[in-house]
């Protein structure tokens, strides 16, 4: 195992069925520092957010991993395509990072929610191993905890897609609507990463990888209400692109939609591809607009900014050592 210590926990790659993978375990600064979230009662304007201590992993553990060797998508601004494709995770190797993320901490005997975010390499709905693994977890709570020695009270499995558009995804994410509502009982969450309401915007980000929002539009009508939050969508607000509201509450039920707001990642291929963060992490005003139109169409909007901590560890979405991304910090 390469374990790279982080201010905010650890990040490390090790050798499985068909090569190496790459695996966060880390901790959580906790909704009251880095987002901004009217309809949960956090409306102070994020001005920068301070490097500071992270919640205890015994209250939150987010554990993000690869679901493939590689990505075969065509994102301009994920520096994972870089990696030599070998296929998709076992649920074997899949687990094994789990339990060795969760060996990095061997004082943390209990939590209170283990997130497991489907989220470093790869597409998770090109890889059926994904949902045997979840479905896994909605009931081994107590083999975890006899093989690992942590118990934990709720398990909170992500995914996050960015909309291939391949015949498999409609059923994947039914799929995976299902397991939110019935196996989870709410206790999970779908993420469907959009970055912009511009069609022409969203065809040069994605590389023409991505179903195209009306698809996905109609994709999203079909599935039933959600338990627990409400499904995301998710939107890297990247300079220059357009996040409208209106047009958005015309395509997605904002009873069944929610926001999330977070800046474009500074990682090579964005750097490549001229693809820049607003303005930065340090003021809040370029994301206010967006904010704002998606407030006044009816969402309920929350917008994430990492510290630069997390920025520079590379906790973020679109970044992988293994792919080139330069790691600017450590703890």
């Amino acid at each position: 195992m390469n374990k790279i210590q982080l201010p905010t926990g650890c990040l490390f790659t090790d050798q499985y069925s068909k090569g190496e993978l790459e695996t966060l375990s880390i901790g959580d600064y906790g909704k009251h520092k880095n987002i901004k979230a009217d309809f949960l009662g956090y409306t102070r304007e994020l001005n920068g957010v301070e490097n500071g201590e992270i919640m205890p992993l015994q209250e939150k553990w987010v554990i993000t991993l690869s679901t493939q060797y590689g990505c075969v998508m065509k994102c301009k601004f994920c520096d994972v395509p870089n990696v030599k494709f070998r296929g998709n995770a076992s649920f074997e190797d899949m687990k094994k990072q789990m339990y060795s993320a969760m060996a990095l901490f061997p004082k943390v005997k209990y939590t209170d929610r283990l997130n497991i975010h489907f989220a470093r390499m790869g597409e998770p709905t090109f890889n059926n191993n994904v949902f045997i693994f979840a479905g896994w977890l909605a009931n081994s709570k107590r083999e975890i905890q006899e093989e690992t020695g942590v118990r934990i009270e709720t398990i909170h499995p992500v995914l996050t897609t960015m909309c291939p558009d391949r015949n498999e995804t409609i059923n994947r994410i039914n799929q995976w609507a299902y397991f939110k509502n019935d196996l989870f009982n709410g206790q999970a969450g779908l993420q469907l990463s959009i970055n912009s309401t511009n069609e022409e915007q969203r065809k040069s980000m994605f590389g023409g990888s991505s179903m195209s929002l009306i698809d996905i539009s109609n994709m999203a009508e079909n599935l039933p209400m959600p338990i627990g939050r409400k499904y995301c969508l998710n939107i890297a607000y990247a300079s220059g692109n357009e996040v409208d509201g209106e047009k958005l509450a015309m395509l997605f039920d904002p009873n069944k939609w929610m926001v999330k707001i977070t800046p474009i990642h500074n990682n090579n291929a964005c750097s490549k591809n001229n693809i820049k963060t607003v303005d930065g992490y340090d003021s809040y005003l370029p994301y206010k607009k967006p904010e704002e139109s998606c407030k006044r169409a009816g969402f309920d909007v929350l917008v994430f900014i990492p510290s630069q901590d997390e920025e520079d560890g590379l906790i973020t979405c679109g970044n992988a050592i293994l792919g080139g991304s330069e790691l600017k910090i450590s703890a």
